[in-house]
């Protein structure tokens, strides 16, 4: 007889153990692929299956372009990772590309080279194959640049769906290109779904140039689709590449919980419409050309954000909001409409710009828009707030001010007492029993340096910084000075005793080097070279309490006494000279004290304290950048308390063509100088002893011009402010300028008003 009971116990027994066996075989994931270079790499790519895992071996991968074109799934990813995070560097003429499905890319760092193409990392393989559903995290890039400075290059680029880029570490961005792009070619890259949240963005230098963004959603072309792309949560520090940190040109985009700190320039919603930049944090600290959200365009909100300390001007102000073009072609500037402004606060912002840009293009004035619900707060200014035409399209409603500012309307903005006080997060936060449902009600930025980026990369600051390293004493001597500076490290400075120095070779300036005399001493430097310094790509230089002569130069035409590559130079450069004195530059004619090339740019460039004499070329001309695209040479040049007598050529010439808005500078202040018998010289064809071509702000305070040639001004794009205070001018001497547009007071010379 058959037992039927032990039958079906047996029978379930056998199922359930195949399927167990089943189930294992199902969900046991693939092996881990180790590989070792680019041969084992793209076997393990075109062999993976979803969930495998494919990790680069420690070290050096150099020269590789890699293409991960593989598709896993939603539940089964496929990684693709170092094998220890941190400890996989690509170098070289190297890039990555992320195509197919569902591939999660991790812990690799890209250093010292840059990419062959215009990515460095893209999200696809060619046009039209797109990776979607991928996730970069974890993956530092730093200072991969190319180095041409204008040489465009992306360090990455978004395109397809629902792709993501998280706790990434994007550090030294200095070649022309934006940093992050989101881009719309076609419908497959549009209403992408894309995330791009805890990253850190830092140190992205002065371009002098457009093409300096950090992040840029769109292009103009494509900029009234949707991209519908969240921005959440990433810290940007120093972001300084241009006057847009951030360039929307699309629809549909949310900024949120996002923190700038000491950024130059602002989130601009340059293009497109139905965009919220929501809990964001901006923190100035005063520092130069630090701003807040530019509006253009319809519908865009700016709702719960916090400004402090923001001191950027015109386009650049806390909250700009600006005018459009009527019927403005799609690469202008549409108008203002339905713009929602409500709920921020702003403590010690220097400008609240409406209707910004003004002009005979762009008369098309803001409608339909409201600003609601505000807080303004100024400790020392009694004007925030500036219209440059009709606000009566924009509709004020609860917002409050401190008493002792002006408001710029009757209604929608009442002044009360407010008194600033800090949180137990720090945060400088306003109180008042006056104040309902208006301000941010953020406590705290909710992203930081801390918990963004990656924890795995030392951070940096890039930041050329003198003094920095050790004391080295330097005998008088030939030679001796070129070669302790060639065996120096950054931030060295070298101590210079009683005694002259020659030298017969260059002296290259690679890092941050100082060069100063001992207390009490009077060193001289003295070159047979046509050149005695020269600052290549990193370098700065710090000169001080020195004299310098050119009485040992070569008898030949084109001498200088510093000079920058004669190649594109990527970093931004540093020369400082105080307490010195430049003399007997007069060997053959055109003898510079700074000579610059094309493609250089100098952060800073100060004289202070100093005195020059008997020049045949000039001081300092920085005009290399002749196209006219809004590209210069300097970002601030500072004269101070210096005096300058017989220079053949102009003093200084700083030249910024063209009509870009884009960038900040040049800024120029001169201040308790004297200029003597300077700029006369038969060679200066245009008898300058100072010309100043498109500087944004000029600041001239104390200056004496005796005995020389032209103070000549050309005032161009943008809003230029040049104010001159206390210009004393001698016989033969005047103000030049193409029209009037400057303030001028104290002038102890009847100017004759050339034009």
């Amino acid at each position: 007889m058959i037992n039927h009971k032990k039958k079906r116990h047996h029978t379930r027994y056998f199922i359930l153990a195949a399927f167990t066996l089943v189930s294992l075989i199902s969900f046991n994931p693939a092996p881990d692929i180790k590989v070792k270079d680019m041969k084992e790499l793209n076997e393990a790519v075109a062999a993976v299956k979803p969930g495998g895992k494919i990790m680069l071996a420690n070290g050096i991968w150099k020269d590789v372009e890699i293409l991960l074109n593989a598709k896993g799934t939603e539940k089964a990813p496929i990684e693709i990772t170092a094998e220890e995070k941190g400890k996989v560097f690509i170098e070289g003429l190297s890039n990555l590309r992320i195509s197919g499905e569902y591939l999660v890319v991790s812990g690799l760092v890209f250093r010292n080279g840059y990419t062959p193409t215009g990515d460095v990392i893209a999200f696809r393989e060619k046009d039209g194959v797109y990776g979607n559903n991928c996730r970069l995290t974890e993956c530092v890039i730093d200072n991969f640049n190319n180095p041409e400075r204008f040489e465009t290059e992306l360090w990455v680029s978004l395109y397809g769906k629902n792709n993501r880029v998280d706790h990434c570490y994007f550090v030294d961005k200095r070649s022309q290109g934006v940093t992050l792009a989101v881009r719309l070619e076609d419908k497959a890259g549009q209403e992408n779904n894309h995330r791009i949240d805890h990253n850190y963005f830092g140190f992205r230098q002065k371009l002098a140039s457009n093409g300096g963004e950090t992040m840029r959603l769109g292009t103009s072309p494509n900029s009234l689709s949707t991209s519908g792309t969240l921005v959440e949560a990433n810290y940007f520090e120093h972001c300084d590449g241009e006057q847009e940190i951030i360039s929307n040109k699309s629809c549909g985009n949310t900024f949120r919980n996002n923190t700038f700190w000491e950024c130059s320039g602002t989130l601009s919603y340059r293009h497109g419409h139905d965009n919220l930049a929501e809990g964001n944090f901006f923190f100035g600290n005063g520092k130069d050309n630090t701003g807040g959200i530019r509006i253009i365009n319809e519908r865009n909100k700016a709702i719960n954000n916090y400004f402090y300390k923001l001191t950027g001007y015109r386009f650049r102000g806390a909250l700009v909001v600006m005018n459009g073009v009527p019927n403005s072609p799609i690469n202008r500037y549409n108008q203002v409409v339905g713009g929602v402004f409500s709920n921020n606060t702003f403590i010690d912002c220097d400008y609240i710009q409406l209707c910004a840009g003004s002009d005979a293009e762009r008369s098309a004035v803001p409608v339909d828009t409201k600003i609601e619900n505000n807080v303004f707060y100024h400790s020392t200014a009694n004007q925030i707030f500036t219209a440059y035409d009709d606000i009566s399209g924009i509709t004020f409603t609860n917002n409050f001010l401190n008493l002792g500012v002006k408001p710029i309307v009757e209604n929608g903005i009442e002044l009360v007492e407010m008194k600033l006080t800090t949180n137990l997060n720090g945060l400088a936060i306003i109180e008042s029993p006056r104040i309902h449902n208006a301000g941010c009600n953020m406590l705290k930025p909710l992203a930081t340096a801390e918990n963004t980026g990656v924890k795995w990369y030392p951070r940096k600051s890039v930041e050329l910084q003198f003094g920095t390293g050790k004391d080295v004493v330097v005998e008088p001597g030939e030679n001796t000075l070129a070669e302790a500076v060639s065996q120096g490290k950054a931030g060295d400075v070298f101590l210079l005793k009683t005694g002259n120095y020659l030298n017969s070779k260059n002296i290259f300036i690679r890092n941050a080097v100082t060069i100063k005399a001992v207390p009490g001493a009077k060193p001289v430097l003295l070159s047979e070279k046509n050149s005695m310094f020269s600052i290549e790509n990193e370098g700065a230089l710090k000169l001080s309490g020195l004299e310098i002569s050119g009485r040992k130069s070569p008898d030949m035409a084109g001498n200088s006494i510093v000079t920058t590559s004669k190649y594109s130079m990527n970093r931004n450069y540093k020369l400082i000279v105080e307490n010195c004195i430049v003399k007997d530059l007069d060997i053959n004619y055109a003898f510079d004290f700074l000579k610059i090339y094309k493609n250089t740019m100098a952060d800073s460039i100060v004289i202070r304290n100093c005195r020059f004499t008997n020049i045949t070329g000039h001081v300092l001309e920085l005009n290399k950048e002749y196209e006219d695209l809004g590209i210069y040479n300097a970002e601030y040049v500072i004269l101070e308390n210096s005096d300058f007598s017989d220079v053949q050529n102009s003093v200084l010439t700083v030249y910024r063509g063209g009509t870009d808005e884009s960038t900040f500078g040049p800024f120029v202040k001169i201040s308790d100088c004297s200029m003597i018998k300077c700029g006369k010289g038969k060679r200066n064809k245009d008898q300058n002893a100072i010309y100043l071509h498109g500087v944004q702000l000029a600041k001239i305070n104390n200056l004496n011009l005796v005995e020389s040639a032209d103070f000549r001004l050309f005032l161009t794009n943008g809003d230029p402010v040049t104010k001159i205070d206390k210009l004393n001018i001698y016989p033969e001497s005047d103000i030049v300028s193409n029209n009037k547009k400057y303030e001028l007071t104290n002038l102890t010379h009847q100017s004759r008003n050339k034009q």
